[in-house]
């Protein structure tokens, strides 16, 4: 998993495979970044778009209107 293919991705599938890596894979946000070399600012704008924000306590992208 790397920026390039996440880009070409629909954001929906970008955001399951994201939950699913901090799901399965890291214990935190910051882990996933360092994992698959991902800028923090990048993956939380294309998340923002669709209106998830990450949620440290369930270790998830999550709506922010939830």
């Amino acid at each position: 998993m790397d920026r390039t293919q996440l880009e070409r991705m629909d954001i929906h599938m970008v955001l399951s495979i994201v939950n699913e890596k901090l799901r399965i894979e890291c214990d935190s946000l910051d882990a996933l970044l360092a994992r698959y070399e991902l800028d923090g600012g990048w993956l939380a704008a294309r998340m923002a778009m669709i209106g998830y924000r990450y949620d440290s306590h369930s270790n998830q992208f999550r709506s922010a209107g939830k």
